[in-house]
């Protein structure tokens, strides 16, 4: 015997428990929508199920089994109870493309994940889709209807960037920075990524100073070659040129400097190489002064440099920049110094941090903060463009998509976002597979939580497949319906208004705030529904 449950894509199905949600089988999308859907099923045997869908939209749907993967540390210590689970275990996470058969063991609840893919080919209105499981002689069927309507999302206005580690890539390839397979694999990530909203690229020009243990080193991807010459320094972008022609293929609309001093401080300056007569060697890094004068005048002739290739590249207008990422009160003096050198050398472009103290942001020392989701309400209408991160300390009341936390907890930033007009969202973990501070390479599929010190789920939310192939998580695709509810609540604005779509998405609810909102799976997907009736009735009355 065969169980089939269908599901929306909110639910996580866990091998052990039957699934307590009700069948879902009805939704409605946008043209260009990408819609995600599930089925769960069990079988009384250990058993060789085929599965095949019939609709006229089959052509357009890509099938998944949704593996589960062990954490050791699924939650952060003071983590709140809108957790799945908190006890260490196996959750459902990796995405596994699927062809038409699969293994199934007795009595083990298990899914099989549906994307629907937009074309210009699929039929405005109802569309019917069937998912039937076959093994031996018993059959079952879980159906869906799915009705597209006849308007398309805008383009996402949302600048999103997820920090992306080309070192992590050479690394766990085994392959060298900068050879052909290196941009190959580069390129088959940030594909991925652009696929799922991301359209800002942290861009390591020099190699980040990020998670980096003091007096350690990450492996060196530095897109500027520099060379000294009599006390001078001359620099080549050869290899940022092939990178910025990569981005642009992919559909990378912004390029996001990495940081110019070390984390959680500014003291420090970044790993920095450089030909000396003949020799590459480190110049600058964990033993030289943030504010000395030695790397002044090194940005000082990077600038005079940079600005000029930026005007001819065409990219001065996408270029954003970072001095430190999470300063805090204990090193304002340093931060301060080392933001008044950048403010200086790159006052014309827009220079972010990622910090949660309105008193940096107060002082002037930083354009474009970006605080977190548990920290914003200070800077709401204090700032002219107002964007937000989160990490792994987001963990109480907030949006943040770990193994343990509901994906409705993850998708709910959307309306969060569309509420409250933020600009950018910023997360620093596509694929970070590294121990903490990188101290060395975990196996991403073994050891999720970055050597024991992030909750899993925290630092990548793709996986490394054979050949340099991404394989992706329910996350990443469930976080990306959060940009596409967001997109939907601008076109309905656009067509009967802002305060008349807040109330349609808060109507029944207390106002809804980044730590207040419904904790409801059905409440996420039916505002969904009614934010979608109402662009159709919309756009029938045009």
């Amino acid at each position: 015997m065969i169980k089939v449950i269908p599901l929306s894509s909110l639910y996580k199905v866990f091998s052990d428990e039957p699934p307590k949600a009700e069948p879902f089988t009805k939704l409605s999308c946008m043209k260009n929508e990408k819609v995600q859907l599930q089925v769960a099923f069990c079988s009384d045997t250990d058993c060789d199920i085929d599965i095949a869908v019939s609709s006229k939209i089959k052509d357009n749907i890509n099938l998944y089994w949704v593996e589960e993967i062990y954490s050791k540390n699924p939650t952060a210590v003071l983590q709140d109870n809108y957790t799945l689970r908190k006890k260490a275990g196996y959750f459902p996470e990796l995405l596994r493309p699927l062809e038409t058969s699969f293994k199934a063991k007795a009595g083990l609840w298990n899914s099989v994940w549906l994307e629907i893919i937009p074309s210009p080919t699929l039929k405005v209105g109802e569309q019917n889709i069937a998912v039937t499981f076959t093994c031996g002689d018993a059959q079952e069927k879980a159906e869906f209807t799915l009705d597209i309507i006849d308007a398309e999302l805008p383009p996402q206005t949302l600048i999103n960037t997820n920090w992306f580690h080309t070192d992590c890539i050479a690394v766990h390839y085994n392959i060298d920075v900068f050879s052909d397979k290196y941009w190959e694999y580069v390129k088959n990530f940030l594909q991925v990524a652009t696929d799922y909203g991301m359209n800002m690229v942290l861009t390591p020009i020099f190699t980040p100073p990020l998670d980096t243990k003091v007096g350690g080193e990450r492996p060196t991807v530095q897109l500027v070659g520099v060379k000294v010459v009599n006390g001078e320094y001359l620099f080549d972008y050869s290899a940022l040129d092939k990178w910025i022609e990569i981005c642009d293929e992919v559909g990378i609309k912004y390029f996001e400097i990495s940081h110019f001093f070390t984390q959680w401080g500014a003291k420090k300056c970044p790993k920095i190489m450089a030909e000396v007569d003949g020799v590459q060697k480190r110049i600058f890094g964990w033993d030289t002064k943030a504010s000395g004068k030695k790397y002044r005048k090194f940005l000082t002739d990077f600038a005079a440099s940079f600005k000029p290739y930026m005007n001819a590249k065409g990219i001065a207008d996408r270029v954003y920049f970072h001095v430190s990422d999470e300063p805090f009160t204990a090193v304002i003096r340093h931060y301060k110094k080392a933001s008044n050198i950048i403010s200086e050398l790159f006052g014309d472009y827009k220079i972010m941090d990622a910090l949660s103290n309105f008193k940096f942001y107060k002082k002037g020392l930083v354009k474009l903060p970006v605080p977190a989701n548990d920290h914003i309400e200070a800077f709401i209408g204090n700032v002219p463009e107002l964007w937000t991160y989160y990490c792994c300390a987001q963990v109480k009341n907030v949006s943040n998509k770990f193994f343990s936390m509901p994906s409705q907890r993850n998708r709910v930033l959307g309306y969060q976002m569309y509420k409250f007009d933020i600009k950018g969202f910023l997360h620093w973990g596509y694929n970070f597979w590294f121990k903490q501070f990188s101290v060395g390479p975990v196996d991403p599929f073994t050891e999720t939580d970055a050597g024991g010190n992030f909750p899993s789920g925290d630092s990548y939310v793709v996986y490394p497949g054979e050949n340099g192939k991404p394989l992706q998580s329910l996350r990443l695709k469930v976080f990306y319906d959060s940009f596409q509810d967001m997109r939907a609540l601008q076109l309905l604005e656009s067509l009967i208004g802002k305060e008349r779509t807040m109330q349609i998405l808060e109507e029944g609810i207390e106002p809804i705030t980044f730590s207040n909102y419904p904790h409801s799976d059905e409440w996420q997907l039916s505002t969904r529904e009614k934010i979608n009736a109402a662009i159709k009735a919309a756009i029938q009355k045009q």
